[in-house]
């Protein structure tokens, strides 16, 4: 859109026209225009293309239309038609302001049903508009919303939380040879604080467990038997909640022992939850203990939803301030909602980095309210109960993203995250259907103004820009969802219904993305992106396969050989059972320490410099000497 300066001039007019579109000599002024024009093209065709002259002062856009008027005069004057249509009326016409769908007064047949709701409700609170007792309120609800998030995340020791996707042991060989960097193994005990929801947490890319990839759910390991052993990898609250010591709608708190080398770790669903089994040995498991030292540990986010949900709609039906209010506390209350309740970025949720977000995103509201909310809300100063439910059941939608579209399979908008997922391109067609029919009816409305080719002119150059930014070399375009309400608000500035409806969802929408994820780049590099996925890297292969692997060699002597180095790496890394058990340049591996009776699942990736390629996915040997050959493809 275009700087302050620009939009505000432009809303000047905007106003300034609605004085009149009642005029008949204004009305008369625009039709004429338009029958000037088409009598203008009339004379053009009558005359001899040979005998024009065109004046040297006239622009090459002039002259070209001349051009085409004479050349090709029916096409010149559909395309006159065709642009004025989309032009819009001139002057440029201001909307109405929206008539009450409450007020009820309809007859027929002599029957009549008044039932004036909307003017019922604005006579019953007219009283409670005072703005010392507004200011009253406010403070109250500042004071109580303090109380209401200390005792939600700063009653419990800060050591404490976790969060859903902890854990003790790292993927593949995060934890080092040997795993040595996540000891102490077993002999240690600790009091944990979950939050809520944390069965929707899950595994974004797959992770290979043994012979098997898990995805899309919690990983949980183990737990299937007598005593509830899950092995060291588990995502530690999505286990408690399987273990029903904690809610999902609360949180909890637990308490776990590390117990060490455990062998055989068995399946179990229980309380929604499925963990999957593991039937050979690994260095670390837990349990969970029967009793916990912690207090205050119930997760409050949704009393503390139906509060603010309670006190915006009290904002807008009962005390009914000016629309600018309503405004900023709509921005306060959906911030810091996000920040301390339904999605802090860590518990407790850290203030100084909310604070140094709150800042920008004031900033960003203010053009919100310059760009759109000003030519919005105060059309519905006198529906309070109507303002209420289109712009509320829409806001609080966009503040609970993280919610409302949990079960939407689209993580980003990128190639890759969309071809993994199950179900997203089908997804991202309707979504793009959806908010087209949305975008055509809201074109419809611009162009009953006159303001059409003013926005279109804005959302081409914005559109060029972002063209420009995505083919910029190294670097990945990423349309977070709080960039999409920025770029779309601006284009629901108009006093009807559905602008207020697509204001209310953009606007939560953005406070959700800034307050939950911070204020990332629009442009952010493809290691970014990547996470836990395979890097592309170029992978090893085993020269030990199902052919020549030999059984009848004891099980101490045998060695599982692999190709060697190719150029622009300089070792191997080999995980045995998931734990890295080697680091080098050697060719083989000696299986001597390990035990015979039990499968063993072996992947190798390259190094370079210390870090580690993609691994293989898992070549697998059987007790009675069955090898199995590696799946084509790298595994994580």
């Amino acid at each position: 859109m275009s700087s302050g300066s620009s939009i505000t001039a432009g809303s000047v007019n905007r106003h300034s026209v609605h004085s009149l579109q009642h005029n008949p000599i204004t009305s008369l002024d625009r039709s004429s225009s338009k029958t000037s024009l088409e009598l203008r093209v009339l004379d053009v065709q009558s005359l001899n293309p040979e005998l024009i002259t065109y004046p040297p002062h006239l622009s090459w856009y002039h002259r070209a239309r001349r051009q085409l008027s004479v050349k090709h005069p029916r096409v010149y004057a559909r395309l006159s038609r065709f642009l004025l249509y989309w032009r819009g009326p001139r002057p440029k016409y201001d909307l109405p302001y929206p008539r009450p769908w409450l007020d009820i007064d309809f007859h027929w047949r002599g029957i009549n049903i008044v039932l004036p709701i909307e003017s019922t409700i604005r006579q019953t609170t007219n009283p409670l508009r005072n703005p010392w007792l507004f200011v009253v309120l406010t403070a109250a609800y500042i004071v109580g919303f303090s109380f209401f998030a200390r005792a939600q995340s700063f009653l419990t020791p800060s050591d404490a939380y976790i969060t859903c996707t902890s854990v003790y042991w790292e993927s593949n060989n995060g934890c080092g040879l040997d795993g040595q960097n996540c000891g102490p193994f077993s002999d240690s005990s600790f009091d944990f604080r979950c939050p809520a929801q944390c069965s929707t947490v899950v595994l974004e890319n797959p992770r290979t467990v043994g012979d098997e990839q898990v995805e899309f759910v919690p990983l949980i390991v183990g737990g299937g038997d007598v005593n509830r052993t899950y092995r060291g990898d588990t995502f530690i609250c999505a286990a408690a909640l399987q273990a029903g010591l904690i809610s999902d709608n609360r949180g909890g708190c637990a308490s776990l022992s590390l117990i060490g080398n455990f062998t055989d770790f068995l399946p179990l669903s229980a309380h929604g939850l499925t963990s999957i089994g593991f039937p050979t040995v690994f260095p670390l498991s837990w349990r969970f203990n029967d009793h916990t030292s912690l207090s205050s540990c119930a997760d409050n986010r949704d009393a503390a939803l139906a509060m603010n949900i309670l006190v915006t709609f009290i904002l807008f039906v009962v005390l009914r301030p000016k629309a600018i209010v309503v405004f900023w506390c709509l921005v306060c209350i959906g911030f810091w909602h996000v920040t301390l309740f339904s999605q802090p970025q860590s518990n407790p949720p850290p203030l100084d980095v909310a604070f140094g977000t709150f800042l920008p995103v004031l900033f960003i509201s203010y053009a919100f309210w310059r760009l759109a909310f000003r030519f919005t809300l105060p059309a519905f100063e006198k529906l309070p109960f109507e303002s209420a439910i289109w712009y509320l059941a829409t806001f609080w939608a966009g503040v609970l993203t993280n919610i409302t579209t949990d079960k939407i399979p689209i993580d980003t908008l990128t190639s890759s995250s969309l071809q993994k997922q199950r179900g997203a391109i089908t997804a991202l067609v309707i979504i793009v259907l959806i908010v087209a029919a949305m975008v055509i009816n809201q074109i419809r409305i611009i162009r009953k103004t006159g303001w059409l080719p003013y926005y279109l002119g804005w959302y081409v150059a914005g559109g060029l820009v972002a063209v420009v930014l995505a083919c910029l070399p190294g670097l990945v375009f990423r349309l977070h969802h709080y960039i999409i309400s920025m770029a779309l608000m601006p284009g629901t500035g108009f006093p009807t219904r559905p602008s207020a409806v697509y204001q209310g969802f953009l606007l939560g929408m953005f406070l959700n993305g800034a307050a939950a994820f911070g204020l990332d780049s629009i442009l952010q590099t493809p290691a970014e992106l990547v996470q836990d996925a395979p890097l592309g890297t170029t992978l090893p292969s085993f020269i030990t396969n199902s052919t020549n692997y030999n059984a009848s060699i004891p099980f101490e002597d045998q060695l599982i050989f692999w190709d060697a180095l190719p150029a622009g790496w300089d070792g191997f890394s080999l995980l045995v059972d998931d734990v890295e058990r080697y680091v080098g340049t050697a060719l083989n591996f000696s299986l001597a320490a390990f035990n015979a009776t039990l499968p063993h699942f072996f992947r190798l990736a390259l190094t370079s410099n210390g870090n580690t390629g993609d691994f293989t996915m898992p070549a697998t040997l059987f007790p009675n000497g069955t090898w199995t050959d590696p799946a084509p493809g790298s595994s994580t």
